[in-house]
């Protein structure tokens, strides 16, 4: 990834309320507006996006009560006891971030929410198949309204960029009709109050998928610039940060920036609700033919969508690292116990 001359202190706020307008230059004006933050920093801010912020209270209300449960409660919808990676992710769920000394975060995954007769769960994808619902009152009408709403904005950002990258609409959004998007609820505590409030709560890492959506209610959230500098990111309950994956990068032969993130050990407690937009999962990301200049290369290995989460996931998850293990001696697997990402390779130099 080139660095864009002029490391940046902050992060735009572009209002996209007009991008529903008939108006063909309004929509040019704002897509260019997000196209420039997605070339130049990877990270921006959005408001005007239509999600009922009434629906976000609710559904923070909803992961709020799960995480109180008791241990017990909670560990009976391990994600370990699914065989599509949903449900509950333990303090114990330690991913592979040499910047993460303590474990301080449980969640809850979720995604696109399929029935259990589904071909591709049925055949033993990883990735899709039905959600796993905690038995808690309105919960599950909740989650599925806000995964609901948050896609279709994750869908609208995406077909704004094809309108500025100059592609024809669906290029990208024609890979997204079974995606592998997935939903995470986040409980960040400080489990000791001498830990150093500035410690990393969740190692720096790129987003792996396409875009992230991420609504703001706590501090906490550092994005690295373009002369490896930490700059916090902003709270403000009334708009969404977005930021690019993975899989943005690589389709758009580097045009668009996968950029390091990380979160800081600020406050007792934290909740957090990322949406990832993802392709499907046999989608192949190669970089668009029109997005590679005149003499130029491809700069990025084809990929398939599935198979680069599920390989991250592998390093993020120990189930999923005992299950590989286990399918590696069985002769099913050679995929190494020690993964990298290529997309995180600005991390290996000293960034404060």
């Amino acid at each position: 990834m080139k660095d864009i001359p002029g490391a940046f202190d902050s992060l735009p706020l572009i209002d996209i309320g007009a991008l529903a307008s008939a108006n063909a230059t309004i929509q040019g004006k704002i897509a260019d507006e997000i196209g420039l933050a997605a070339r130049e920093i990877g990270f921006f801010r959005i408001m005007g996006h239509g999600i009922d912020l009434a629906l976000v209270e609710r559904a923070y209300q909803m992961a709020e009560q799960f995480f109180a449960l008791p241990d017990p409660i909670k560990r009976r919808y391990y994600i370990g006891l699914s065989t599509n990676h949903r449900g509950y992710v333990p303090f114990t769920e330690k991913g592979d971030y040499p910047d993460e000394m303590n474990r301080s975060y449980e969640a809850f995954d979720l995604g696109l929410d399929l029935p259990p007769d589904d071909p591709d769960f049925l055949a033993g994808n990883r990735l899709l198949g039905p959600n796993v619902w905690p038995c808690i009152s309105g919960f599950q009408n909740t989650i599925s309204e806000y995964y609901r709403q948050i896609s279709a904005l994750g869908r609208l950002i995406c077909s704004t960029l094809e309108l500025h990258l100059g592609l024809v609409p669906g290029t990208m959004t024609d890979r997204m009709t079974k995606p592998i998007s997935q939903l995470r609820l986040l409980h960040y505590v400080r489990q000791n109050n001498e830990i150093d409030v500035k410690s990393v709560n969740m190692g720096a890492h790129t987003d792996y998928e396409c875009l992230t959506l991420l609504h703001t209610r706590n501090a906490g959230l550092q994005v690295m610039n373009t002369d490896d500098r930490w700059i916090d990111v902003p709270v403000d309950p009334r708009v969404f940060v977005v930021n690019i994956g993975d899989m943005l990068e690589a389709w758009t032969n580097g045009l668009l920036r996968s950029t390091p993130h990380r979160v800081l050990n600020l406050s007792p407690e934290r909740f957090s609700m990322p949406y990832f937009v993802a392709a499907n999962y046999d989608t192949m990301i190669s970089p668009f033919p029109e997005l590679i200049g005149r003499g130029e290369q491809s700069r990025y290995e084809p990929f398939k969508a599935g198979v680069h989460l599920e390989r991250m996931l592998v390093r993020d998850f120990p189930y999923l690292r005992n299950q590989t293990q286990c399918e590696t001696t069985a002769g099913k697997s050679d995929q190494a116990t020690s993964i990298k990402n290529p997309f995180e390779t600005r991390m290996n130099r000293s960034a404060r």
